[in-house]
């Protein structure tokens, strides 16, 4: 499985988790103790949401009308304004998507909210709405670009807001074919923007940011996106398009990279082949604004995720809302001023079904190398397997491969963004790799895909089935997320907790080892990364 295939993969889910020691519900599920929020005035009306534990949360805020109809395919459009106090206490709907399946422990932190073309929506966390001039830190959730929601459990925004007094938001979008779906070069102008509606959403729910967030107490000058995996990619995308060129201020991408879009012929094809499964020609996509949504995404299947469909739907290159490739062939020069934070987990694809987990012999190590390597030669898989044996001395034949096989794929690409941002000069990039290990389902899991949201958020409690309950997860989430804070609050993540972080760049390769001990390494297993790259190249 390629990266790009696996930012397709998304999430269902049900969920119930441990708040600091009592079993009990969300913050977000459980309003029982909480009590009304001041009213705060938006462009579009008041609304009230729900205070408890010195944070008020708003939830469902819309930042943009529905899309269904005659808006489907269209660009965002300002939300319909509404009179009186909008109780805003109920998560919004997510995009429609199509059925996905996630390992369990993933799946227990999903709320499952309904799904409608009305998803056009947020949610903000706030210590004090109405007063001062926080950091915002704007969340953009994975799933690739065809699943998921802002509404994850593990994406609660409270202990961020209360515990480092920031403001934050998550975005939910369109996605899959009603977010990604190229119809320009088959539907003419009318249908210019549609490969890029996801993207030109989050766009649109950042201009809200920066015209609301002040009545939430929020700073609409310093502004952090920030993202994993799908959502990671979005924050690499935005940073080369125009329009959301000063609306954030810094940027965040964990286990992810946007190196290249689909080009516009592969985006087109992608659209004849779904307008093919509706029986549609060319000449009849006004049709697909009339169809029931669960016509669409019948017709979608996986919409692109892992092991099916072959619809690319993801940011097309479409020569205007984003005109050219994110990070290729250099960083983009409209970000140049924008700090970078990015970094990856040491075993990315334990994520993923189907991944082996238990003991394996030479003869089956020998064979998933060659396999990740894509047609690599004998002599190539075991000069590498050598390599990595050398610098991780007694690692089983499994850790060897999950390892390598995560670096072939996501860290290849994180590392290629952070390089090329580094080259560029203009403001500093920071490198991470989280290596702490789940002791979940007997450790087999490892450092899985996902593990440090958690972290990021202090949310460790709402993911034990991600985390397990072990006491050192508090120390890490206060170390981790203290980082993403100071670097939302300065472009730096250093802080007390942890060692001096020093930026990344081509030559030292700073890298903040992310674990119960931190650590700065330069250049961590680098002569892994300078074999791999030989052979992936040659």
């Amino acid at each position: 499985m390629d990266r790009r295939s696996f930012l397709n993969y998304s999430t269902m889910a049900t969920a119930s988790f441990f708040v600091r020691g009592a079993f009990q519900p969300a913050w977000a599920q459980d309003l029982g103790c909480s009590s009304q929020s001041a009213v705060v005035r938006t462009t579009a009306g008041r609304v009230r949401g729900k205070t408890r534990d010195r944070v008020s949360a708003f939830f469902g805020i819309p930042y943009g009308a529905s899309t269904a109809g005659a808006r489907r395919f269209m660009p965002p459009s300002k939300p319909d304004p509404w009179t009186g106090v909008r109780e805003a206490v109920e998560f919004g709907p997510r995009s429609p998507q199509g059925p996905s399946s996630l390992i369990p422990e993933i799946a227990a932190v999903d709320r499952r909210e309904p799904a409608s073309e009305d998803c056009l929506c947020l949610n903000v966390w706030s210590p004090a709405p109405g007063a001062g001039h926080r950091p915002v830190m704007v969340w953009l959730h994975g799933g690739g670009y065809s699943q998921g929601s802002g509404a994850f459990i593990i994406y609660d925004g409270a202990n961020l807001a209360c515990r480092h007094d920031v403001v934050v938001v998550t975005v939910n979008h369109r996605l899959n074919v009603f977010g990604y779906l190229h119809l320009a070069e088959l539907g003419g102008e009318k249908y210019a923007n549609s490969g890029n509606l996801g993207m030109l959403d989050i766009v649109a729910a950042l201009e809200w940011v920066r015209d609301n967030i002040a009545a939430f107490g929020g700073d609409p000058t310093n502004v952090t996106i920030f993202g994993q995996s799908g959502g990671g990619g979005k924050v690499s995308t935005l940073m080369a398009m125009p329009s959301a060129k000063g609306l954030f201020h810094r940027a965040v991408v964990q286990s992810a990279s946007a190196i290249t879009g689909v080009p516009k012929d592969e985006a087109t094809s992608s659209a004849e082949a779904f307008l093919a499964k509706l029986g549609l020609k060319s000449n009849q996509i006004d049709q697909l604004q009339n169809m029931p949504v669960e016509q669409l995404v019948k017709a979608m299947g996986d919409g692109g995720a892992v092991g099916g469909s072959s619809l690319r739907l993801a940011p097309v290159v479409d020569g205007h809302s984003l005109p050219r490739n994110p990070f290729d062939p250099n960083a983009p020069e409209i970000s140049a001023h924008v700090p970078l934070l990015i970094g990856s987990v040491e075993t990315e694809v334990t994520f993923l079904r189907g991944t082996p987990l238990d003991p394996m012999d030479d003869d089956a190590l020998h064979a998933h190398v060659k396999q990740t390597l894509r047609g690599a030669d004998d002599n190539a898989a075991d000069r590498l397997i050598q390599v990595y044996r050398k610098g991780r001395p007694n690692i089983s034949n499994t850790d060897l491969h999950l390892i390598l096989s995560s670096d072939a794929t996501f860290r290849a690409g994180v590392l290629t963004e952070a390089e090329r941002k580094a080259d560029q000069g203009a403001r500093s990039v920071y490198m991470y790799y989280f290596t702490w290990k789940s002791p979940v389902r007997d450790g087999k899991l490892r450092t899985f895909h996902t593990l440090e949201i958690p972290f990021v958020f202090d949310n460790v409690d709402l993911a034990t089935a991600m985390t397990g309950s072990g006491q050192e997860r508090y120390a890490l989430g206060d170390k981790i997320s203290s980082a993403w804070v100071a670097f939302a609050r300065t472009g730096n993540p250093s802080h007390e907790g942890v060692p001096n972080w020093p930026a990344f760049n081509t030559k030292q390769r700073a890298t903040m080892i992310l674990n119960n001990e931190c650590e700065v390494i330069n250049d961590p297993n680098g002569e892994e990364r300078q074999t791999l790259r030989a052979i992936q190249h040659q």
